[in-house]
């Protein structure tokens, strides 16, 4: 008969772990999903923007060389998924590559070998021929794309190390101090009684404390994601630097238009006099083409929509506030577990509940967070010489993605974390399906210092509904059982 309360006392506290942490995760996995979404559809709606006005504005001379603009597209969304790209090398071979077919095009009677094309593509720094638009537009590039792609890696990891974690399997010691509070009182006829609140504190904070070992390098992974946030919202905006790409790519054409002169002859000078084509093989002049035409960017009626049917900062608000109520999110796990009314008793009857001896008030002091603090716990006998090592993974996993974000923060590049393995190793245990979970969540963050509980009623979570309703029912057949026992 025991084995069969000690079972139940260990799912029902697995259930109330995984209950709240898939609310956490489900949170990130909608804002990552969310994030990928719109970064993916606007780097489409960006491409789309400038081969339709490029097509209308530059016509056959365009298609003739649209794989150029292409490629760098093509570029841009492998960085995004992950590719080994060199976002500044990738930019500067696409000025270098945009440089050479312009050179073509403005000196249109002379004929130039792959090698006298590439002698003007090392005059690319020095002489400008597209202005100032490639210096900006690789800084506003680099900057919002390693942001941006970090920042989606950030929640992805964040859900990652939710799943990992939030499978609980006590100790044979967790097990017996959980039955000890959730079933001791019926064999007692206490049907009634719920543990006191610090009692229960106690006990979920010796089965939660690896869990609570998470908690200061979590609390630095939120902070480095606020920070990177940050950098979505600046001046390195992904959607502000994509959005208008296209007028940017046209000024720095129309700038080498207006100075193909002056820029031939200084290559002239620096590569040689190129040979003359033969009369009648002169292909026709750029204003003959029609390459001259004057760049127009779309009406905003004319601009495609919006990304993913919203803004950029609408994203980053709606996360952000997520973000910060995420903090603490580990060490208030207890807590919140605790405030749950099928749970502990409330404030109003610290006299009259289970201490786990008698009805009665509970005077032991609540141990503090995490593995260390657990060598006084009164309730559970925890071995702190044994960390749980799958935690301690997902610790350093957040430490190497905090790190990330603080050199994204700082617009230096990062290596690209594979996530794709979703479903292998330290899979999250029993709890509902991602789908079927709410995608919002709160929380409350309860800290307790000695022997008493700092505002325990007013804290008390609105969404800690820890599908426990069934257990009363059980209490109600387990107390019947028990009186035709003693009968």
């Amino acid at each position: 008969m025991e084995e069969k309360y000690s079972q139940q006392s260990k799912q029902d506290f697995r259930n109330a772990v995984v209950e709240l942490s898939n609310h956490l995760q489900a949170m990130f996995n909608s804002r990552y999903k969310k994030f990928d979404e719109f970064f993916k559809e606007l780097l489409g709606n960006a491409e789309k923007s400038l081969n339709d006005m490029f097509v209308r504005t530059y016509g056959r001379l365009y298609m003739q060389n649209s794989e150029l603009f292409q490629d760098l597209f093509l570029e841009l969304k492998r960085y995004y998924v992950g590719g080994n790209v060199n976002l500044e090398e990738m930019l500067n071979d696409f000025w270098a590559r945009l440089l050479e077919r312009m050179f073509r095009l403005v000196n249109p009677q002379y004929h130039f070998t792959d090698e006298y094309l590439e002698c003007v593509s090392k005059y690319t720094e020095q002489l400008k021929p597209f202005g100032d638009v490639p210096r900006k537009l690789k800084l506003q590039v680099t900057r919002a794309f390693v942001a941006a792609r970090t920042f989606a890696q950030g929640l992805a990891v964040a859900r990652d190390v939710i799943s990992k974690v939030s499978t609980v399997n006590p100790t044979p010691q967790g097990t017996r101090a959980l039955l000890k509070m959730m079933y001791c009182p019926h064999c007692r006829g206490l049907v009634s009684i719920k543990p006191c609140y610090n009692y229960c504190f106690n006990v979920m904070r010796g089965c939660l404390a690896n869990q609570g070992d998470l908690d200061t390098e979590w609390n630095n992974f939120i902070d480095s994601m606020l920070m990177v946030a940050e950098r979505l919202e600046g001046p390195f905006n992904i959607e502000s630097v994509m959005d208008p790409i296209d007028v940017k790519i046209s000024d720095a054409i129309m700038n080498m238009q207006e100075n193909s002169m002056q820029v031939s002859q200084k290559v002239f000078q620096g590569c040689g006099q190129p040979k003359t084509l033969a009369q009648g093989r002169t292909s026709r002049s750029v204003s003959e083409s029609g390459f001259s035409a004057r760049f127009r960017p779309y009406n905003p009626e004319e601009r495609p929509t919006t990304a993913a049917g919203t803004s950029l900062d609408r994203l980053v608000t709606d996360v952000k506030e997520k973000l910060k109520q995420a903090k603490k999110f580990w060490s208030s796990l207890p807590g919140n577990i605790c405030n749950d009314e099928k749970m502990a008793a409330g404030s109003i009857n610290e006299d009259k509940c289970w201490n786990g001896s008698a009805k009665s008030r509970y005077d032991f002091a609540v141990t503090g967070n995490g593995l260390a603090n657990q060598v006084n716990n009164p309730e559970v006998e925890v071995d702190i010489t044994k960390p749980d090592m799958v935690i301690r993974r997902q610790i350093m996993a957040l430490r190497v993605m905090t790190n990330k974000m603080k050199n994204a923060y700082n617009g230096n590049d990062v290596d690209f974390i594979d996530i794709s393995d979703e479903s292998s190793g330290e899979e999250s245990g029993s709890g509902c399906e991602l789908q079927q979970c709410s995608l919002e969540f709160e929380f409350n963050v309860t800290e307790i210092t000695g022997n008493t509980k700092n505002d325990k009623t007013a804290n008390t979570s609105a969404a800690t509904n820890l599908g426990l309703s069934a257990i009363a029912f059980f209490f109600s057949i387990l107390c019947l059982a028990l009186q035709r026992q003693w009968r």
